[in-house]
């Protein structure tokens, strides 16, 4: 009973998806050959070089992450450092909340075109340099974690990685002290590992924000913000009919994607009978699901850190704050 009424829902949410995105003109997948600008998209799906993630891409900005976490030990966490995890720990993080860290201080993190049942690691070669994978051996649950979700799984060169809740777990090349997150976000698909095998991101019930909200801004009036408060912002590369997509590659980086909100978790976005506005999903080349309003694919910026920042405005004069209806804020008329 539960197999068939699970097929019978992913059939008819397959179908409205379908039906939401022909009303954005997208009939099919957009061919990625002209959605390059200006930094080809990196291996294994946007995961970010080891000398390249948030440098490169469109306009300007900084890093995805932030400095934020603690460890209790204040052991330094540097590259050279073994890749043993030893005894796992959780430690919070202003931004993301709850997360796991390795006895170091290592953040560990969780790779979203990995698989958890079963268990699969689809990061290898150059994206395995950039986000090494947490051995199995030798690690411990901590306080706070649940020694039962912990496993392993075995890697295409046949070594084991260490599991969370079924997800493979891999640091990041860039985090080099302890309580380092730069990779939380990188390319709309890595995130530190939450204790329970969950991304680490603050819930939206938690933060007091809906998944999509506005705000008045004193310089730009009525724009759209994120579950944390956010500035959503859109790019004026990308085309709304037929929907598609201009930031590819390392531009992820520093404009992550909006993921899908479903519209009972939104207040105050425009939304119209003919399905063009408010909550049409598009289903990007690169596997990840990118929320728009009225066609227009959504973005947050890694230069903003605090809710209320908008140092995306402008930026390269192709970036602008998202109005309610899908208008770009601030942009200079022709």
């Amino acid at each position: 009973m539960n197999t068939s009424w699970r097929s019978a829902s992913l059939v008819a949410s397959a179908a409205a998806v379908l039906a939401l995105t022909t009303a954005c003109g997208q009939e099919k997948a957009p061919d990625t050959s002209s959605q390059n600008v200006g930094a080809a998209a990196p291996a294994a799906g946007g995961y970010g070089s080891v000398a390249g993630a948030g440098t490169a891409g469109a306009g300007t900005g900084t890093d995805t992450g932030t400095d934020t976490g603690t460890q209790a030990n204040g052991e330094q966490a540097a590259a050279g450092d073994s890749a043993a995890a030893g005894q796992l720990n959780v430690v919070t993080n202003a931004k993301v909340g709850k997360v796991l860290a390795s006895n170091s201080g290592r953040t560990l993190y969780r790779f979203d075109q990995d698989t958890a049942e079963p268990p699969k690691s689809n990061c290898d070669g150059d994206c395995a340099e950039a986000w090494p994978p947490v051995p199995a051996g030798d690690v411990t649950a901590g306080a706070g974690i649940d020694a039962a979700l912990l496993g392993e799984v075995t890697r295409s060169d046949g070594t084991k990685q260490l599991t969370v809740g079924g997800w493979a777990a891999y640091y990041y090349a860039k985090d080099t002290a302890p309580g380092d997150i730069k990779g939380q976000g990188v390319g709309g698909k890595w995130y530190g590992l939450a204790p329970d095998g969950k991304k680490a991101t603050l819930a939206a019930s938690s933060a007091g924000q809906l998944g999509l909200s506005t705000r008045n801004d004193p310089k730009l009036g009525e724009i759209v913000v994120d579950k944390n408060g956010m500035t959503v912002y859109r790019f004026e590369k990308d085309t709304p009919w037929p929907m598609k997509s201009a930031c590819v590659g390392a531009c992820l980086d520093k404009w992550p994607v909006v993921p899908p909100v479903d519209a009972a978790d939104t207040k105050g976005i425009a939304n119209t009978n003919d399905g063009r506005r408010g909550y049409v999903v598009l289903n990007r080349p690169d596997g990840l699901k990118q929320q728009s309003i009225d066609c227009w694919p959504i973005y947050t910026f890694a230069g903003d850190k605090a809710p209320g920042d908008t140092n995306g405005q402008g930026v390269g004069g192709t970036w602008y704050a998202i109005a309610p209806d899908g208008k770009a804020v601030g942009k200079p008329s022709k």
